[in-house]
């Protein structure tokens, strides 16, 4: 019988001292764990870093029918009890930074701060109808080039760039198709009042000025009780990727303020 919906527990790379403070990395569509390589090198000085895989995306399994944001908070929440029990910064894209709002309510005390990118606040969202339109007609192949829309015009004929989507569609073969498609149907509702008006943890929202998801993210701070939000110039949706120096400075400094690094 599946668990959360899922075949099994989701993949994740560990990098950092074992017992160090957690910190869990959620990826965007259409990318995997991988993405956040130059926040897993810098953070793993002083956090236990854990960067997943969503069910589907190459190695971890394959979701059901069914899935719901929840499945995918409390699975999340699976691979942080294998290596902790103190409260974690929990880090998100898009809908990692979904994701990371429902774990919050499934575990107020588990959270320690929450900082969002990739992430803002629509009463309606057309998104997932479109991107799960594309898949059915495209297939895996079609995260080469969704990986490029989610950067800036500018960095997408970059080769790091290109390296990047590259990387991703290697790991197709034991990629599942269904799987991707039901995490845009998780997260098509409406989001509930209570998911950014009753979360309580403080919030870091980083938004690239060239991410059409930009618009939405001052809604999205006004919603919440404790949020910051900072605008990095010239970045898109993936800004973590693009300016990882910028959005480490930020991260860096916002933790260091809360207690949360030295």
């Amino acid at each position: 019988m599946s668990r959360h919906h899922l075949d099994g527990p989701l993949y994740y790379d560990a990098l950092g001292p074992a017992g160090a403070p957690p910190m869990l990395f959620i990826h965007p569509n259409p990318m995997d764990g991988s993405s956040w390589i130059y926040q897993m090198a810098h953070f793993s000085t002083w956090f236990r870093c854990l960067a997943v895989d969503l069910p589907g995306y190459g190695r971890s399994p394959r979701s059901v029918p069914g899935l719901t944001m929840e499945d995918l908070a409390d699975a999340c929440w699976d691979v942080l009890d294998r290596e902790s029990t103190e409260p974690a910064v929990l880090v998100g894209c898009s809908i990692g930074s979904h994701i990371a709002q429902f774990m919050y309510h499934r575990r107020p005390d588990g959270t320690r701060a929450i900082v969002l990118c990739g992430a803002g606040w629509r009463p309606t969202k057309t998104f997932p109808a479109r991107r799960i339109a594309e898949y059915r007609a495209y297939g895996l192949g079609y995260r080469y080039d969704y990986t490029l829309q989610d950067f800036a015009p500018a960095f997408r004929d970059e080769p790091i760039a290109r390296w990047f989507a590259q990387l991703f569609v290697e790991r197709n073969a034991t990629s599942d198709l269904d799987s991707i498609i039901r995490t845009f149907e998780a997260v098509e509702p409406p989001d509930p009042d209570w998911l950014q008006h009753d979360l309580r943890a403080p919030v870091l929202i980083l938004s690239g000025s060239e991410d059409p998801t930009g618009a939405a993210a001052p809604a999205l701070q006004a919603r919440l009780p404790d949020a910051r939000l900072v605008v990095l110039e010239g970045a898109g949706h993936a800004c973590y990727i693009e300016q990882p120096g910028r959005f480490d400075a930020e991260m860096s400094e916002f933790l260091r303020a809360r207690g949360a690094v030295g």
